[in-house]
């Protein structure tokens, strides 16, 4: 680090010391904390009227980041490249095309669209300057954060790329194609309780299609996780449920109006299991004999068996037929990965109304990877109704996860230089540089050590950064034109030419 110091000439003609006396004197490299303070008596003796606060013990701060988030070096960075660009690749053959949106968005755009449970993880940001001057005094004075919020908050961080993409879609109608097929890759924010595969700032992988009620985009969706995870070489379940079915379930149960507080619960199911389930619907006002029913429907193996206890639901019916034409349109296609009806599958987001997603890797354990689900009108809350839309989502900070510890990446993926140039003088630098220049030129990734001299640090530096092949250059090798190529993994060495070494990397 380097500190500059602007020094004015002492008012009373004092003579400095010689600058070498005085950087030896202020500068202690053992202890930075001496060196500031001595940089202080020396401001405090050119400006002695200057008011200054009395000497202090300066501290160094630990850094640390906040709780939730995560750095990625360069391997991680490489690793989760890996994961986006496959995905992404896999969108662009089913036709998507790329969206971004801000990171912020106006708290009216984010609130109400994923429940009550939801809206608490939202993040909020508080206002420009005096965030207080236009406050409710009452309000402040009761410590009630819910009539605060509305004075010291307009914005906050997404929550997720689906309803972003619905405002997205509203401001731009007049100038889209539908249907639109859009894919997003972007991080989001949940001020959730940070846990092993849990974080509070996370990339999620959209694809969404808004402006056509037909399921086969709900095939698609499943082909598009099918394909990617099979890809990244993670086997999972896709689950897939309707929204519809389990509004069938409420009112097989005898409680239409309790609709949202079931689905709030069962979505916990895995989390708290069906002891935890029961206990949280009876203290959401549902009664033993509907929460018995419900217990009993849960455990339907099939779709056949729900028909007749949907006798009575004409949604419940809905459900069941819009879910057998997923099925049916699937059937004539071979998957990679199991694709499972699961009917405790609820997803708590409340814009959700049709068919639903979930994808689990098999054999580790991890929470959801993926999730998604038909809306049917979550562009209506922004004054566009009538435009039904569905999408998915790859949870990518937990497929790392997944794959770290399953060992599913490639191990190219560590070789991010092809080649290192080691070289023994000044004359075989310079030579080495002309070399690697045409190199990086024709696409390939070279690095020049850069310092000429002894082969072994720079042999170590080449282990350390996983790079495959070393360059050697000496005087022989740049009176024939040539090369020494030496093979890090067999330690096979061979001459050859730029060229020749150009065709071989890029072969």
């Amino acid at each position: 680090m380097l500190i500059s110091v602007d020094i004015c000439v002492l008012e009373n003609g004092e003579n400095f010391p010689s600058p070498s006396r005085l950087i030896s004197t202020l500068i202690n490299p053992h202890q930075p904390s001496s060196t500031l303070i001595n940089l202080i008596n020396l401001i405090n003796l050119i400006n002695p009227h200057q008011p200054h606060p009395p000497h202090q013990h300066f501290s160094m701060q630990k850094p640390s980041i906040p709780e939730g988030t995560r750095d990625f070096g360069p391997e991680q960075v490489r690793r989760r490249t890996f994961i986006f660009d496959t995905i992404r690749q896999v969108f662009t053959r089913f036709g998507f095309q790329p969206l971004e949106t801000p990171a912020m968005e106006n708290l009216s755009t984010l609130t109400g669209k994923y429940g009550e449970e939801g809206d608490k993880l939202l993040f909020k940001i508080l206002n420009n300057g005096d965030y207080l001057k236009d406050v409710d005094a009452d309000a402040l004075a009761a410590r009630d954060s819910n009539r605060l919020l509305k004075g010291i908050s307009k914005r906050g961080l997404r929550y997720d790329l689906t309803v972003p993409f619905a405002r997205y879609v509203v401001m731009n109608r007049g100038t889209l194609t539908f249907p639109f097929k859009r894919y997003q890759i972007q991080p989001v924010w949940r001020a959730d309780r940070p846990q092993r595969g849990r974080y509070r700032e996370f990339f999620q992988c959209d694809a969404d299609v808004i402006g056509s009620d037909s399921l086969l985009y709900e095939a698609e969706l499943t082909q598009i996780y099918d394909e990617s995870f099979a890809q990244l070489r993670v086997p999972v379940v896709i689950k897939i449920n309707n929204r519809k079915i389990l509004f069938g379930i409420a009112e097989a149960a005898g409680i239409p109006d309790k609709f949202m507080d079931m689905t709030v619960a069962i979505d916990k199911l895995d989390k708290i299991g069906i002891d935890g389930v029961r206990k949280e619907l009876t203290e959401r006002g549902i009664s033993e004999q509907a929460i018995s029913t419900i217990e009993k429907i849960l455990q339907a193996p099939d779709l056949k068996a729900l028909r007749p206890i949907f006798a009575g639901s004409e949604t419940g019916l809905k459900g069941l037929d819009e879910l057998q034409r997923v099925f049916d349109l699937l059937a004539s296609t071979t998957l990679k990965n199991d694709l499972r009806f699961d009917i405790t599958l609820a997803r708590g987001l409340s814009y959700y109304t049709g068919c639903i997603f979930e994808v689990a890797a098999k054999d580790f354990q991890m929470g959801s990877i993926g999730g998604g689900g038909r809306y049917a009108d979550l562009t209506g809350v922004f004054g566009v109704p009538g435009l039904s839309g569905v999408g998915i989502s790859f949870g990518a900070d937990r497929i790392y996860d997944v794959m770290d510890g399953m060992g599913l990446f490639p191990e190219t993926l560590t070789e991010s230089v092809k080649v290192l140039f080691a070289t023994m003088d000044e004359p075989s630098f310079e030579y080495a540089f002309t070399c690697i220049s045409k190199l990086r030129a024709a696409g390939v990734a070279a690095e020049l050590y850069p310092e000429p001299g002894k082969l072994k640090k720079q042999f170590e530096y080449a282990a350390k950064r996983n790079v495959p092949f070393v360059a050697i250059v000496g005087e022989s090798e740049m009176q024939n034109g040539t090369l020494m190529v030496k093979d890090q993994k067999t330690g096979e060495q061979k001459a050859m030419t730029v060229e020749e070494l150009q065709h071989g990397l890029r072969g």
